[in-house]
């Protein structure tokens, strides 16, 4: 691609493209943050003790979620890479062992969640609490298998550029949250009251029910015809699940980097008082919201740039990338203004504290800087996903995370004395230096080849070679 005579009817179609395959992930992902609400809103509403052990439960739970997505987010790329070759009948080997691999994932979760007392007691957890929290956990540890196995489903789903199942199921799920959730954690038609433990419940029953209906869908649907999926149930090929772990294992690390950076942030702003405990929680609750629309965007991200690297069209992997990054800048150009623009009404949404307001502006502005580095760094993952390229980013990732991000937010906060303002400068640090990072590998990974290089795809059973 001519950097100086760009083909505009391509970038006008590569958008287009994109943003089909994006509105119903960013969907999807909304439908995931409303689930969190409905659990806060139910949870609430039966008593403030309840609120807290869910609200403990659900960060301890957030950590096997991110690790789970991201182990699974190796099908996406693995299938739309082999699609672009135009080798569907592929697809089913890779999907059988990316079912096996979601089992194992599962039940290793399961165990880990109901064995967190450790990490409960390490956060620094009131005990009043303790058993409330293990009651949640050891109820929601059963919908482990069945959330690794959904992300199975859904990576093969989007890996063939089939994205609207996802957000149908997704909110379908949420629907069912709600009178379920209602049912056992109030105690209705014939059902005792069980409080945290209610949620947990709700929540297990609910992840196994859009499991169960996203196979049914797969089962079913015409569009996942002749691929094999469930004519048979392929053995273990430990030499196929190796080369998914090789791709998501590092993806999990990347996310469970991030989710661990915003946990610390929490945790020290958590010296810090009431105040500003509530103004982070308003900002970091705005800025999760909108952090879902550059999120599904880079999902589709990547399954464009897989796409072309099954092609073998190099020149289709730099459009899909960059114009899907630019695409992600115009949107964090919008969310920037609503939080530059207008931080104070945001912040009155959410409370009448005037002093919490105050506090909550000044943090407002803070994000509304980091949306354009925020952007950046998310879409450019995404991009290098495409690639398989995942060992190089998570090595980016912990370095601008841990090594730029904390260490500077922490001086700021304690040493300079700017307390959460200093977290988020931290923050802005750490995302900034992974957004040049980040965007600077794919720029030199899809330039540093020429038009055959990225295809034909290795068969299912390896990796596709990527740059090292």
């Amino acid at each position: 691609m001519n950097p100086f005579r760009p083909d505009r009817a391509r970038i006008a179609r590569e958008i287009l493209d994109t943003v089909l395959l994006a509105l119903p992930l960013m969907l999807a992902q909304l439908a995931a943050i409303g689930s969190n609400v409905i659990d806060a809103v139910l949870a609430g509403h039966v008593g403030a003790h309840v609120l807290g052990a869910v609200a403990v439960g659900a960060s301890v739970w957030s950590l096997a979620i991110v690790s789970g997505i991201g182990m699974m987010m190796s099908v996406p790329p693995s299938v739309s890479q082999l699609d672009g070759a135009g080798r569907r009948h592929e697809v089913g080997q890779v999907f059988h062992q990316a079912i096996w691999l979601a089992l194992g994932m599962g039940v290793l979760l399961w165990f880990a969640v109901r064995h967190a007392e450790p990490l409960i007691k390490l956060i620094g957890v009131s005990p009043s609490l303790y058993t409330d929290v293990g009651a949640f956990l050891r109820a929601i540890s059963w919908g482990a298998p069945a959330l690794t196995c959904y992300f199975a489903l859904r990576g093969l789903s989007e890996g063939l550029s089939k994205t609207l199942p996802s957000m149908c199921f997704s909110f379908g799920g949420l629907l069912v949250l709600i009178p379920l959730g209602y049912i056992f954690m109030f105690g209705k038609l014939g059902v005792p009251p069980q409080g945290a433990r209610g949620c947990g419940i709700a929540t297990a029953t609910v992840l196994w029910l859009e499991m169960l209906a996203f196979a049914v869908y797969v089962m079913c649907h015409r569009g996942y015809h002749g691929l094999g999926l469930f004519t048979h149930l392929e053995r273990p090929d430990w030499r196929r699940i190796r080369a998914l772990v090789h791709i998501g294992l590092p993806m999990a690390i990347t996310l469970l980097a991030e989710a661990g950076l915003f946990v610390a942030a929490a945790l020290l702003i958590g010296t810090m008082g009431e105040d500003m405990i509530a103004s982070h929680q308003v900002a970091l609750n705005v800025a999760s919201l909108f952090f879902m629309i550059p999120l599904g965007l880079a999902m589709a991200i990547t399954v464009r740039v897989g796409n072309a690297v099954g092609r073998g069209d190099a020149e289709g992997v730099r459009y899909a990338g960059f114009c899907g990054i630019g695409l992600t800048l115009l949107t964090q150009l919008v969310s920037a203004g609503f939080m530059l623009g207008a931080p104070h009404a945001i912040a009155s949404l959410y409370t009448h504290d005037k002093t919490v307001i105050a506090l909550a502006v000044q943090l407002l502005t803070l994000a509304g800087f980091f949306q354009f580095s925020d952007g950046i760094q998310v879409a450019s993952n995404g991009a290098l996903r495409g690639l398989k390229d995942t060992r190089v980013p998570m090595a980016i990732t912990l370095f601008a995370y841990w090594l730029v991000g904390m260490p500077v937010g922490w001086w700021l906060a304690f040493h300079d004395g700017l307390g959460a303002r200093g977290i988020w400068m931290g923050l802005i640090a750490g995302l900034s230096m992974a957004a040049v990072l980040l965007f600077v590998r794919f720029w030199r990974s899809s330039r540093r080849h020429d038009l055959g290089t990225f295809g034909p795809v290795a068969p299912a059973s390896t990796d596709v070679t990527m740059p090292s």
